[in-house]
């Protein structure tokens, strides 16, 4: 059983990434459904929280049904994380994370994100302030190092053990890498199998099926993992995986019924979220993931990301079930 403070999480959890503009609640409700067992917000920048900017704040928005839940934070400044940690724990998730790993130049280039990992003694010491600072659990997720030169994982692992975390998920690239290349599961193996490491590892890069989500469970022995990429408008991938291993068969793809469904109840999360002009707008990007692999369907997708109101969206997707219902996935 894995477990997170009092946070009983099951023998293998599978956790959604906190993914900007993707890890909102209309998305997180379907990865919840389809078997998420811990999920992450969006990330949210501290020096947002503080000054009560509105897209930060609006960040902070969870619900009953999404727990357990991790507000994430990131940024530069010590003394600002321990004021956004206390501000998001006034929102009352299960418990708070840092983002140690975003790669991207305006975060990382600043010091926040993965950008600490060139001054491992600020992080060690921002995050025992921030564990100081709130009574729920802290968690972290970062990246191997910098680059190849920089890596020292299993130092970073023993560093925010000490800090007090309570769990790490570990990203198995580096800085330089992005998200190009192949992610280095033997390195958060060599972290999770560390005799000086008790916390719970996460594993997180490139799990991309539940085949490959076997294999690397049995090869590296992680604690659980996250999946970020592979769920976008697929969040049938946590059920699949799941009954892979439980099982040992796999889940038929979901048929272009389910396919709608699944949309319908993302766009009347996002309209609700975020208002009909702003959740119809935000919806555009995820039609094409939600019908993926479904031959002769371009057309329709054309139309859905130009469809201008609600009723014209509705309209097109009970024109797909028509025209695929018969049709495997």
């Amino acid at each position: 059983m894995v477990q997170i403070g009092n946070i009983h999480l099951g023998d293998f959890p599978l956790l959604l990434a906190p993914m900007e503009d993707v890890s909102d609640p209309p998305f997180r409700a379907l990865c919840k459904e389809k078997g998420a067992d811990l999920m992450y917000t969006e990330f949210i920048s501290a020096e947002g929280l503080i000054r009560d900017a509105t897209k930060s704040v609006q960040k902070l928005d969870i619900y009953d049904y999404e727990r357990p839940i991790g507000i994430q934070i990131y940024g530069e400044k010590i003394e600002s994380m321990r004021e956004a940690a206390a501000i998001a724990e006034e929102a009352q998730p299960t418990l708070i994370d840092i983002n140690y790993g975003c790669p991207v130049k305006k975060i990382a280039c600043r010091g926040a994100g993965a950008g600490i990992l060139l001054d491992l003694p600020k992080m060690q010491t921002m995050t025992a302030e921030i564990v100081k600072r709130v009574a729920l659990p802290v968690t972290v997720k970062t990246r191997l190092g910098w680059d190849d030169s920089t890596i020292r994982i299993v130092e970073v692992a023993q560093r925010l053990q000490d800090a007090g975390i309570q769990a790490l998920t570990i990203h198995g690239r580096t800085r330089k890498q992005m998200y190009k290349g192949q992610a280095n599961w033997e390195l958060i193996a060599e972290v999770k199998h560390h005799p000086s490491i008790h916390i719970p590892i996460f594993g997180n890069g490139d799990i991309t099926t539940p085949e490959k989500a076997l294999e690397y469970k049995d090869k590296y022995g992680v604690d659980g993992m996250m999946i970020g990429r592979a769920s976008i408008g697929y969040p049938w991938i946590f059920q699949e995986i799941k009954h892979l291993m439980k099982t040992g068969l796999q889940l038929p793809p979901p048929d272009v019924p389910e396919r709608i469904k699944a949309v319908k109840k993302h766009l009347a999360h996002a309209l609700a979220w975020k208002g009909e002009r702003t959740g119809l707008l935000e919806m555009r990007s995820y039609y094409t993931r939600y019908f993926k692999g479904i031959e002769g369907i371009k057309a329709y997708r054309s139309r859905l990301v130009t469809a201008p109101t609600i009723e014209a969206v509705h309209d097109i997707l009970e024109e797909i079930k028509c025209t695929f219902a018969a049709r495997p996935a």
